[in-house]
């Protein structure tokens, strides 16, 4: 069944440091940023003379054991979590990407076009079918390595054929470095720990192993960490354009993106959702887990109690047992249960971060009505998505993407909701508190701000209702 939720691509994490028990850290950072891939995991592993790594399919906890991290010593360690957009899935493709043990590499995002890597690559011999994005990096970068140049040398060399969105970490025997594409459309941030240096996705990761954050990797910045300390390079002029569905739906709820709280961000979203649309119900619902924040918001402006009354099943992804057809057709049942004692007879207002396929949307407000709500009033905390993403999110072809062809009334049709209301795209920029101009908001306009090359030919620009056209829906009842 295909997904109808959006995924992140991939999570990265490094850590420098003498002293540091590094592939244990890089464990538990990988650990905190499990939400940004659930496929496979890896860790590499310098000592300085040689680099040692272990990459498994399944979640942190799966993949590695006490026996493998103790085996993986060093002073500098790179990890990555992968949820695979490109190429096959398993172990293939898996992360980090080690070249000739020359150096370590992994990648979160996406490049839309890989053409002149393509180019260049075949015309070194180094080309071949399977390699993905990630790989066509790395094979990059080595070529340059292979001539005499350092590995930040290399890098800078290779940098103008990544057309595309990444946020990288790179190992060498010796250095580590974080870069980042001129956009920084996916977060990287920097953290000092016990004289050492930490990179990752999100500032959550160094939460878990005592880190201190200090500042992000500038967009168009390397930064390069060695026995040197740390220095920092601004390769290419930045053009800051941070993908908003970090604020949405991908990162946890505590961590810090351009100086903003995650979780705060969601909470405005909701207060912002209470202005535009103050609805006359009983309790407020949040689709767990990303929506409580918001719901939180809601209820808080609109004095509507707030209720946990659908229950996630947490650990449903933890296991390798496929279900049965029996199962597969029980659906969001599998991941969500309603409880009908805080269900029956109350008019619900249920809130969620976004509508995808619709397809889950519509089994949530089902259940709802069987568990015995009279009216489900669906909130949504941001505008209807309707363009894919060609960043390193894992969105469907567009026209599979429900908004892409239907009005906001035949979605709510479709879902059989009693109401269905859209966080306005002025509503979710305001939430952010950072202007549109730093933003990108290609999944809800189309303005996708790094060249897409030849996958604009896969978009269509004629849709039913403009993406920056949206009529304000007036609620049906407006609190007193």
């Amino acid at each position: 069944m295909p997904s109808d939720t959006l995924n992140e691509k991939c999570g990265v994490f490094g850590i420098y440091g003498k002293g540091l028990d590094v592939s244990r850290l890089t464990f538990f950072g990988l650990f905190a940023l499990q939400h940004r891939g659930q496929e496979s995991s890896g860790i590499a592993v310098s000592n300085g003379s040689a680099i040692d790594s272990h990459i498994g399919v399944g979640l942190v906890p799966q993949v590695y054991s006490e026996d493998i991290i103790t085996k993986l010593k060093g002073c500098i360690a790179i990890g990555h979590n992968r949820y695979s957009t490109s190429k096959s899935t398993g172990l293939q493709h898996a992360q980090p990407i080690v070249e000739d043990g020359d150096f370590a590499l992994a990648h979160n995002g996406n490049l839309p076009s890989t053409a002149a890597l393509e180019s260049f690559l075949k015309s070194k011999n180094l080309f071949h079918d399977e390699l993905n994005d990630s790989e066509m990096m790395a094979k990059a970068i080595l070529f340059w390595t292979k001539q005499g140049k350092n590995l930040a040398e290399a890098v800078i060399e290779a940098m103008p054929l990544f057309t595309g969105a990444f946020s990288l970490v790179i190992m060498g025997r010796n250095t580590l470095i974080a870069v980042r594409d001129r956009c920084g459309i996916r977060p990287l941030s920097l953290a000092k720990l016990n004289g050492g240096y930490v990179v990752a996705s999100e500032t959550c990761a160094f939460n878990s192993i005592g880190a201190e954050f200090f500042d992000e990797v500038k967009p168009g910045e390397m930064v390069v960490m060695n026995d040197n300390g740390l220095e920092r390079f601004q390769l290419v002029e930045p053009n800051p354009r941070l993908d908003i569905f970090e604020f949405v739906y991908f990162a946890r709820p505590d961590s810090i993106i351009m100086g903003k709280s995650v979780y705060q961000v969601r909470h405005n979203c909701g207060m912002r959702l209470a202005e535009e649309f103050p609805l006359d119900a009983d309790i407020v619902v949040p689709v767990p887990e990303t929506a409580i924040p918001v719901a939180s918001g809601y209820s808080r402006a609109t004095k509507i109690p707030m209720e946990m009354a659908l229950v996630k099943n947490r650990y449903i992804h933890r296991t390798f047992i496929q279900p049965d057809q029996h199962s597969r057709d029980l659906g969001v049942k599998l991941k969500l249960t309603p409880l009908p004692n805080v269900l029956e007879g109350k008019r619900v207002v249920l809130i969620d971060d976004s509508i995808v396929r619709g397809t889950t949307s519509q089994q949530i407000v089902k259940a709802l009505f069987e568990a015995g709500a009279i009216e489900v009033h669906f909130l949504v905390s941001s505008p209807p998505v309707r363009f894919p993403d060609f960043y390193g999110i894992d969105t469907p072809r567009q026209e599979k993407l429900i908004a892409s062809r239907l009005s906001v009334e035949e979605i709510r049709k479709f879902l059989g909701a009693t109401s269905l209301y859209y966080l306005s795209l002025d509503g979710l920029v305001h939430a952010t508190g950072i202007p549109a101009h730093m933003l990108s908001l290609s999944c809800f306009n189309g303005e996708y701000p790094l060249d897409i090359g030849e996958r604009e030919k896969e978009i269509s620009r004629v849709i039913g209702v403009s993406a920056q056209n949206i009529p304000y829906q007036q609620p049906f009842v407006t609190l007193a």
